[in-house]
C-alpha cells in the first residue's frame, strides 16, 4: 500500500524536534534503569510535597459521593468545567485585578493543543488570499511551536541581542531595533520564562511588546507554562500581565500534573469562544481529571501558595546545583557560557566555536546514554539558517535526580572536550 499524505499530514507527521524529544523522553521514562541519563525533556520533577497534595485530592474525590463518576464518566463542555473556569476567573480578578469573567477562559487538552489552535486560528492562509505569520521577537523559542502550522511555516523570528553578563554567563534580550511589524504579522508570541533558555523577559520588554501589539491591532500571546501565577517557576522579578489584546496561556503540567493534559487560555471572549469551538471539533471536550483535582486549590488560593512556597524554591535549588556542577565539570577545559537561569526547568549551554554541530553532539551523547536537545531546533523562523550560534547550543533539564544530572553534565563535558581536541 502506497500511502500519500496531504500537505498538513506531512507537516504534522514528517518528523520534528518535539517528536524526537517526546520519543526520547517517553522511552527513557518507560525503560527506567541506570543506563539512561535523561536531560532532554520538560518532565517536571516529582516533588514529594506536591504529590502528597494530588494524593489527598484523589482521596477527597473518592470520598465524595458522585465526584468520581462526574470526573470519569461525564463530558464537560468543550469550554471547560464551569466550576473550574469560575474559580479561575475569580482568582484572576481577586489576586491580580484583571477585568475578566468566565467568558474570557477556555480549557484545552494541554498547552501544546492551545497553541496549535491559536496559531492556526490567527495565521496562515486568510480569507482575502493573503498569508499571515506569527512574529517571534526573541529566538531561541519553544521547540513545540515549530511544526504547528497547518499550511507550512507560520513563523518569522528576530535574532536576539547577546549580552555577556559574567565570566561564563550570558543573556538574550529582545532587539527592538530589528523588530519590524509588517502587515502580514497576525500576532506576536513569547514564552515567559522562555523555553529553552530560562530567560525571563523583563517587565519593560513585555510592556514594549504589549504596546507595539496594541498599536498594530494584533494580539500579544504570552506562553505562561512555567510562569506566574502558577507554577511560578521564576527566579527573578516578573509581574503577571493581561489585557484585552493579550492572549495568556496557563497549564497544570509544570505544577506537577503533566499527565492530565490541562491547558488554559485567557483571552478576549471572541478568541476564547473560538478556541472552545475548535476543542469541540477536534476532541469533543477536554480531559476532566486535572480540572477536578485543581479546582478547589484554585478557589481557595492554595495553588498559589503551592507555587510560591514549594514549587519555586525547589527549582531554584535544582538550578543552583546544576550550575555548580557545570562549573566544576567544565572548568577551563573549553569556552562555554550558561544562559542566566531566571526560570523554567532548563540550562541553556553555549559553546562558542564548537567544531561540530549541536546535532552531532546530541548523537554522540545519546550513544553514551545522555539525552539532551540540540539547540538548532529552537531557532526556527530565522532567515539566516546558517548563523553559527544556532549550532553551538544545547538544552539540558535539571529536574531529574541529582546523580543523573551530575553524571550527565560530566559526560557532556567529556564529549565537548573531545570535540574541541
Amino acid at each position: 500500500m502506497n500511502f500519500e499524505f496531504s500537505n498538513l499530514g506531512q507537516e504534522l507527521a514528517g518528523g520534528s524536534g518535539i517528536g524526537e524529544l517526546m520519543e526520547d523522553l517517553g522511552n527513557a521514562l518507560a525503560a527506567g534503569g541506570d543506563d539512561i541519563r535523561m536531560l532532554g525533556g520538560g518532565q517536571p520533577a516529582h516533588i514529594p510535597e506536591v504529590n502528597a497534595i494530588w494524593r489527598r485530592r484523589m482521596e477527597e474525590i473518592l470520598g465524595e459521593p458522585g465526584a468520581l463518576e462526574r470526573m470519569l464518566a461525564n463530558y464537560d463542555p468543550p469550554k471547560g468545567n464551569p466550576g473550574f473556569i469560575r474559580s479561575l476567573a475569580g482568582m484572576c480578578r481577586d489576586q491580580f485585578g484583571w477585568e475578566v469573567g468566565e467568558e474570557h477562559f477556555a480549557v484545552t487538552a494541554g498547552g501544546q493543543t492551545a497553541f496549535f489552535f491559536l496559531f492556526n486560528l490567527l495565521a496562515g492562509d486568510m480569507a482575502d488570499g493573503s498569508r499571515k505569520k506569527i512574529l517571534l521577537p526573541l529566538v531561541p523559542e519553544y521547540i513545540g511551536y515549530a511544526n504547528q502550522g497547518g499550511c507550512g511555516n507560520l513563523f518569522r523570528a528576530v535574532p536576539p541581542k547577546i549580552e555577556k553578563t559574567g565570566e561564563h554567563e550570558f543573556k538574550y534580550r529582545v532587539d527592538f531595533d530589528q523588530l519590524e511589524i509588517t502587515d502580514d504579522i497576525a500576532a506576536i508570541c513569547v514564552s515567559r520564562p522562555t523555553n529553552p533558555t530560562g530567560n525571563v523577559l523583563t517587565d519593560h520588554e513585555i510592556s514594549k511588546l504589549s504596546k507595539l501589539a496594541k498599536a498594530h491591532g494584533i494580539p500579544l500571546i504570552i506562553d505562561n507554562a512555567y510562569g506566574a501565577p502558577f507554577p511560578n517557576i521564576i527566579f527573578t522579578e516578573a509581574t503577571p500581565v493581561w489585557d484585552e489584546h493579550i492572549i495568556l496561556t496557563l497549564s497544570l503540567s509544570k505544577i506537577g500534573l503533566p499527565g492530565t493534559r490541562t491547558g488554559i487560555v485567557v483571552a478576549h471572549p471572541k478568541i476564547a469562544s473560538a478556541v472552545s469551538e475548535m476543542s469541540s471539533v477536534v476532541g469533543l471536550s477536554n480531559p476532566n481529571i486535572g480540572q477536578a483535582i485543581a479546582e478547589p486549590l484554585i478557589k481557595s488560593g492554595e495553588i498559589l501558595r503551592l507555587a510560591n512556597e514549594t514549587v519555586q524554591p525547589f527549582y531554584v535549588e535544582k538550578s543552583r546545583l546544576a550550575q555548580e556542577w557545570v562549573r566544576e565539570s567544565f572548568g577551563e577545559r573549553f569556552d562555554y557560557y550558561i544562559h542566566r537561569s531566571e526560570g523554567a526547568l532548563f540550562l541553556w549551554l553555549w559553546f562558542p566555536g564548537l567544531p561540530i554541530t549541536s546535532r552531532e553532539l546530541y548523537e554522540r551523547l545519546k550513544k553514551r546514554g545522555v539525552l539532551i536537545i540540540s539547540g538548532h531546533y529552537f531557532f526556527f523562523g530565522l532567515e539566516d539558517e546558517d548563523w553559527p550560534h544556532r549550532h553551538e547550543c544545547l538544552r539540558m533539564t535539571f529536574t531529574m535526580d541529582e546523580r543523573t544530572v551530575q553524571e550527565g553534565i560530566r559526560t557532556i563535558a567529556e564529549e565537548v572536550e573531545k570535540a574541541f581536541a
